[in-house]
């Protein structure tokens, strides 16, 4: 049974604050619940209707986690989603420390992205392209913010990140920082390029000044109509598919 104090941990994990004092978040809808239920993240609860749980028994089973059955209408009022007929999991956050660069792909870095929707699509980005490590500026969205696992749709489970000082790990990396631009070189006009960092900016603001200074090239990718920019993550898709053809094996 769903208890009146359940409904409100549930409820205090839409807070960042609260996050991070639990050391826990949430994940919903069939297909994200599915990807975390196969994922190595541990699993705190599983709210789910018979349907759900009936279909995925064996799968929920090995996880060991404790399930409370629920009405569709009982978990539309816990997570985000107007509709949702299928399950909500809690989950323990991971310990995310800093790694090395990954020789041989690129890892992309996130300048003050402050979207939670536009970090998730770009967390999908960066998996379908298999770029596995992500870096991000302190003042980028939380990775753990319903609105970023919503729209990684599952990557989140297959990457690993960290927040820091952008600048100095990029010089702790020594490796070509590719920064987005519109006056940068057009990137249909690159040829082969080494391993490095695709560094994305702010979607008002682009790459801070303090960040450009440890650019190494700036790329842009070329408009052939009259609007102004591109939306930070359909640009890193541009640019992930453009630099994966071209990265010398």
């Amino acid at each position: 049974m769903l208890s009146k104090n359940t409904v409100k941990f549930i409820k205090s994990l839409h807070q960042k604050k609260f996050r991070n004092q639990e050391q826990k978040f949430f994940v919903e809808g069939e297909k994200s619940v599915v990807e975390v239920l196969n994922s190595d993240f541990r699993l705190d609860l599983l709210v789910a209707t018979d349907s759900f749980f009936e279909k995925y028994k064996s799968l929920i089973g090995k996880s060991g986690v404790q399930v409370i059955l629920a009405t569709q209408n009982q978990l539309e009022t816990l997570g985000q989603y107007q509709s949702n007929d299928s399950a909500l999991a809690v989950v323990h956050m991971k310990t995310n420390s800093a790694f090395d660069f990954p020789k041989g792909n690129f890892v992309i870095g996130l300048d003050d992205v402050r979207d939670p929707g536009n970090l998730g699509t770009i967390i999908r980005i960066a998996d379908w392209y298999g770029i596995k490590n992500l870096v991000f500026s302190d003042q980028t969205a939380d990775f753990y913010n319903p609105k970023v696992i919503q729209s990684s749709m599952g990557s989140f489970t297959r990457v690993n990140f960290f927040y820091a000082d952008l600048k100095a790990v990029f010089k702790q990396w020594n490796v070509p920082v590719y920064g987005a631009f519109l006056n940068g070189k057009n990137v249909h006009q690159m040829n082969q390029i080494q391993e490095g960092v695709i560094l994305m900016g702010n979607e008002s603001n682009g790459i801070s000044t303090e960040l450009e200074a440890v650019v190494t090239d700036k790329v842009t990718i070329p408009g052939f109509g009259e609007a102004e920019s591109l939306n930070v993550a359909i640009a890193t898709a541009i640019l992930c598919d453009n630099f994966k053809r071209l990265l010398v094996r």
